[in-house]
């Protein structure tokens, strides 16, 4: 009698799997239909949108600029409003995609109840998370860019040397947008965002050489700045402004992609807790 064994049954998916592969991208577009759908809301409002955030930064660079600039004269060889536009840019950006990911992510996730809507197309929720991570980037490299471009157009930026700058806005963009995503799947209201505006951001804008070097602070602030995405974006942002070569450029690039990468990953984790439960 001829025995043939059945075929092995199919590994089985486990819940835990199930749970994680619900929260990871369906594939490597899909997110560009979130994005889309951010950016036909937002073109209705462009300007005033844009208006919202280059306003605080400019205020910045030309209330301290000129004002501060006056006492302080020069700072590492440039003018002190040059030092400052480089480090006013940054910072544009990681204001620019952390508001957006908390506050706009945050009202179409839990108030307006989109992502619960866009979550009965063939979207997964991880196309949801990566669409408004790419998005809130988005808007940080726009706002990024401006205060780049008004800086070159005074002769407080170098061209073309500035343009290498992109590519780490972007980044820059990421990582902020990233790392804000995972205080919106962890908020229970707006109210909450103030204490990451107050504990996390207002700190990081201090201590990450914006507005001085961070070669005037003490060694033990100085070692905790390192681990800020802000100080490695300005150590990029910076020399291409100024036209100077940047050092150590592998492990700023390296810190930016850490943060944008795990970022992504646990506010995804967050968000599939919180949307599934």
């Amino acid at each position: 009698m001829d025995v043939r064994p059945y075929p092995p049954p199919s590994t089985p998916v486990t819940p835990r799997e199930s749970r994680f592969a619900i929260a990871m991208p369906a594939n490597a577009t899909n997110w560009a239909a979130v994005w889309r759908r951010n950016y036909l809301v937002w073109r209705k409002l462009a300007l005033a949108s844009m208006f919202g955030n280059l306003a605080d930064p400019m205020i910045y660079l030309f209330g301290l600029g000129f004002g501060l600039g006056l006492m302080v004269g020069h700072v590492d060889g440039v003018s002190y409003i040059a030092f400052l536009a480089a480090g006013t840019t940054s910072s544009s950006v990681m204001m620019s995609a952390s508001f957006e990911s908390m506050y706009s992510g945050f009202s179409r996730m839990h108030v307006q109840r989109t992502w619960e809507a866009i979550m009965h197309t063939p979207l997964a929720l991880g196309d949801i998370v990566l669409g408004e991570t790419v998005w809130a980037a988005s808007k940080a490299m726009l706002s990024g860019v401006a205060i780049m471009l008004v800086a070159g157009l005074l002769g407080y930026a170098s061209f073309p040397s500035m343009l290498v700058a992109l590519p780490v806005i972007a980044l820059a963009g990421l990582a902020f947008a990233s790392a804000a995503m995972i205080v919106t799947a962890l908020a229970p209201s707006y109210d909450f965002f103030m204490f990451y505006q107050t504990l996390v951001l207002t700190p990081m804008l201090l201590l990450s050489g914006v507005f001085f070097p961070l070669t005037q602070l003490p060694e033990i602030a100085q070692r905790a700045a390192h681990v800020l995405p802000l100080s490695h974006a300005v150590e990029l942002i910076r020399p291409a402004m100024l036209g100077r070569p940047a050092t150590q450029v592998g492990t700023h690039v390296a810190v930016l992609a850490a943060y944008a990468v795990g970022g992504f990953l646990v506010s995804a984790w967050l968000f599939r807790r919180r949307m599934m439960r």
